[in-house]
This record gives C-alpha cells, sequence and structure tokens, in this order.
C-alpha cells in the first residue's frame, strides 16, 4: 500500500517534468528552424529588400554567428545569475528581435534583428539544457536528453518546408512573425511551468566555477565573435574586392590578431570562458574540427542550392522548400544510422565514411545545368552528402564526450556547439565568395559549380585529415546518441 501511496504522489511530478520539456523543446525548435527556415527565403528577401549577394550572407551568417560567439558566455550567465532568469531574457530578447527582422523594411534593419536573434539564442539554448539537467535525474534525465537531440535534425527538415509554404503564401516576413506568438507563448508559461529550483542551474563540474566565483568572462566572448565576424567579413568580401585588397586582407589579419588575443586572455582569467587546456585536447580539437566542416558543408550547400534552385530554375520557394524535404530527412536519418555505427566500429571510421559520402554527393550536385532538373543532377547528389554530414554531427560530438575527462565535459560540450553554428557562418561565408559571379538573378550556374566543387574537395580533405585526428576505438555506450544538442 505505500508504494502505492508513493507512486501516485511521484505522478504528477513527472507530468509535471515532462510538460516543462515540452515547453523547453518549443522553444529550442524556433531556434533551431531559424536556422534553415531563411534559406529558402532568401531570393525573395533580396528582391524585396533589392539587397545584393553581402547582405544576404550576412542575413544568414549574423544569426549563426553572435548564436555560437555567446552561446558560451550564455552557459556562464545562466550559472551565474540563474537558468530561469537568463532563459526568460533570451526568449524577450529573441521575441522582440523577430518582430524587428518581420517589420524590417531594409537591409540593415533585417540584419540587426537577426544579430539580436542570435543573442536571444544564445542566452536560450544553454539556459533551457541547464533546466532539464536540473529537472531531470538518472534514466528520466537520458530518455529527456535524448528527445532534446533529436530537435536538431527535426528543426532543419521541418525549417526548409516552413520557409518555402510561409514564404510562397503569406510573404517572407512570416518566417519571423511566426516567432512572436510562439515567443510569447513560452514566455507566458516558463514562470508557471518551469520550477523556481532551476534557477541553480546545472549542478557540479566546471560550469558551476561562474556560479561559484562571480565572475563571467565577457570580454572573451567578445572577443571570440569579433574575431569570427571579421574572419566572415574579410571572406565576404573576397569574392568582389578579390584576395588581395585591403578589404579582404586587414579583416583577416584583423581577425587573426583577435583570435590570438582570446587566447592570451583565456589564459589570463580566473573564470575563462574555454580552458585552453581544454581546447587543445585531441578529442576537442577532432570534434570541433569534424563540426565546424559538417555545418559549414550543410549551410553552404543549402545556400548554393537555394539561390540555383530559384535564380537559375525559376523554382518559388514553396517548390523549393519540398525540394529540400528529402535532403533535410536524410540529415536526420544519416544522424540516427551514425549513431548505431559508432558503437559498433567506433567513431574514426564513421567520421571518414561521412566526409566521403558528402564529397561524393557535392561531386554528383557539380552537374547541375539549366537544361537539367534538380531532380535528376542536384537532389541525388545532395541526398546523398546529406547522409554523409548525419552521421558526422553524431561523431562530432560522441567521440568528443567519451575522450574528455567527466569534470571538462560542459566545457567541451559548449565548444562543439559553438563550433557548430560557427561552422555554418563561416560556410556560408566561403561559397558566397566563391560563386560571387552567379549569386544574381540570370547569371548562369557557372559560379554554382565552383561552390559545389570547392564543397566536394573540403570535404575529400576532411576525410583524410579525419583518418588521423578523430580518436580510435569505440566510445562507452552511455556516450553514443543521435545527434548535437545545440
Amino acid at each position: 500500500m505505500t508504494h502505492h501511496v508513493g507512486t501516485r504522489a511521484s505522478a504528477p511530478a513527472q507530468s509535471k517534468g515532462w510538460a516543462v520539456l515540452a515547453l523547453l523543446c518549443l522553444a529550442q525548435f524556433m531556434l533551431i528552424i531559424d536556422i534553415t527556415v531563411v534559406q529558402v527565403a532568401l531570393p525573395t528577401i533580396g528582391a524585396d529588400l533589392a539587397l545584393g549577394r553581402e547582405a544576404l550572407t550576412w542575413v544568414v551568417t549574423t544569426y549563426t554567428l553572435c548564436f555560437g560567439g555567446l552561446m558560451v558566455l550564455g552557459g556562464r550567465l545562466a550559472d551565474a545569475l540563474g537558468a530561469r532568469r537568463t532563459l526568460l531574457a533570451g526568449l524577450a530578447l529573441f521575441t522582440a528581435a523577430s518582430l524587428v527582422c518581420g517589420l524590417a523594411d531594409d537591409g540593415g534593419t533585417l540584419i540587426a534583428g537577426r544579430a539580436v536573434q542570435g543573442v536571444g539564442a544564445a542566452l536560450m539554448s544553454p539556459a533551457a539544457l541547464a533546466v532539464v539537467t536540473t529537472v531531470f535525474q538518472g534514466e528520466r534525465r537520458a530518455r529527456a536528453l535524448a528527445v532534446w537531440a533529436a530537435i536538431g535534425g527535426s528543426g532543419a527538415a521541418i525549417g526548409v518546408l516552413l520557409g518555402g509554404v510561409l514564404t510562397d503564401g503569406p510573404g517572407w516576413t512570416w518566417v519571423f512573425f511566426v516567432n512572436v506568438p510562439v515567443g510569447l507563448l513560452v514566455l507566458a508559461a516558463v514562470p508557471r511551468v518551469v520550477p523556481a529550483r532551476a534557477e541553480d542551474g546545472v549542478e557540479g563540474g566546471i560550469e558551476n566555477e561562474a556560479r561559484r566565483s562571480g565572475r563571467v568572462d565577457v570580454g572573451g566572448a567578445l572577443l571570440v565573435t569579433l574575431a569570427t565576424a571579421l574572419l566572415i567579413y574579410g571572406l565576404v568580401s573576397a569574392g568582389d574586392g578579390g584576395w588581395g585588397s585591403a578589404g579582404t586582407v586587414l579583416p583577416l589579419a584583423g581577425a587573426a590578431l583577435s583570435y590570438v588575443a582570446f587566447v592570451l586572455v583565456e589564459r589570463s582569467v580566473r573564470a575563462p570562458l574555454m580552458r585552453v587546456e581544454t581546447l587543445a585536447r585531441r578529442p576537442v580539437v577532432s570534434g570541433a574540427f569534424v563540426m565546424l566542416v559538417a555545418t559549414g558543408l550543410m549551410l553552404g550547400l543549402f545556400f548554393l542550392s537555394s539561390l540555383y534552385l530559384q535564380h537559375v530554375l525559376g523554382y518559388s520557394p514553396l517548390r523549393t522548400g519540398l525540394t529540400f524535404l528529402p535532403v533535410a530527412v536524410a540529415i536526420t536519418l544519416g544522424a540516427h544510422l551514425g549513431g548505431r555505427l559508432i558503437g559498433k566500429v567506433g567513431g574514426r571510421p564513421v567520421a571518414v565514411a561521412s566526409f566521403l559520402l558528402t564529397a561524393a554527393g557535392a561531386a554528383l550536385m557539380t552537374r547541375v545545368s539549366p537544361e537539367a532538373g534538380a531532380f535528376t543532377t542536384l537532389v541525388p547528389g545532395f541526398v546523398l552528402a546529406a547522409v554523409g554530414i548525419g552521421p558526422a554531427f553524431v561523431t562530432a560530438t560522441t567521440t568528443t564526450m567519451a575522450n574528455v575527462p567527466p569534470g571538462e565535459n560542459g566545457v567541451a560540450s559548449g565548444v562543439i556547439n559553438t563550433f557548430h553554428e560557427l561552422g555554418g557562418s563561416i560556410g556560408v561565408a566561403v561559397v558566397s565568395t566563391v560563386a560571387a559571379s552567379s549569386l544574381v538573378p540570370g547569371a548562369g550556374a557557372g559560379g554554382f559549380t565552383s561552390g559545389l566543387v570547392l564543397c566536394a574537395v573540403v570535404a575529400g580533405v576532411a576525410a583524410v585529415i579525419s583518418l588521423g585526428l578523430v580518436p580510435p576505438g569505440r566510445p562507452a555506450g552511455a556516450f553514443v546518441g543521435h545527434g548535437h544538442g545545440h
């Protein structure tokens, strides 16, 4: 009888725990969708706001740049100020910025709004994950984190379809307006659903260092974001001014100096954003490399393909979104396959095979021609590349987390997720520069082919590097997952 009463007493608490998870997954889903939903709308945005190649590139990269560059800082603030407070602040910022983006009537306002969206996302995502790890314990925590990780793949799939539906329907502004009612709903529900004890943040480990010391490394976060912004600016400028122009060389030199300054700052502060010792560990280096290249290839291929389908083949946004759907599904299926294979053969062979598949797929995509249909040239190659990109995401996270000391898990995870967002920014900037000659309506497919050739070469080189860089052996079963949790 006593056992029966105890079970009944615990049921409401368990039910409320899953309500917390559902609410936070809705918020996280909104953030992940915003990475891919804009891709399909880009040509329409460019036409309506008279944006050129550089401005369209920044519409994509500004969000992922601020999201990735400030994500670890967001986690530190969640520890220092409380996860629920940080979550609410980030959610309010993201929702307000989405409204600004939807109302934007010029490129500057839209890009500024995207930057604030990224800042809000950088506060929300780690704070929401901190709440999940506080509310759930033991086996329930593992199940909750598995649901959380699945949001990444499904968000990419829904994002490309939703982008097409909204752009072709009420208009591209609704790509951003749709976040406002969702954001307000979650804002109203969080104080009622998320328990006050979630203010305690993540328990144990390095994550609590900021809270114990009361210090937050704002300088380090700003430096790494500035460095990456300068890097992207230089890469984008090279598309028009050339690699030897002052507009290219000076930002790239500034980026290099800023990265050096970041390392020096991290060595000197008491509560660093990222420990240099952790960054230097081989599993972290390999995970960051695999994640950076995989995300760069994924968003770079989406960027090129969206503009190709709409500028060269004359596809509507909805038709473009539907064309991308098998690609997004292939990424998710590839991630699930990768999660199974890593536990059997280890991360190194999966990483190598992933990049070889991606290289083969990108090479097939180079057959694009205005006279040929997308489903005979572009889509088969993109699906093959996507099947390769999915396992690369899993490899980056799994091999890193299985090979770092337990006390460094949080920092290592933050590094990998940071490189996930920054990789997308850099990838889009690079392919935009290489394909610059074709990124205007009616310019032909030559530039797109050059961009796709670059993607194939980068994936092939990444396969060779992974052969020596990714740690050998199979990870422990507890570390094998199906995706990245952002």
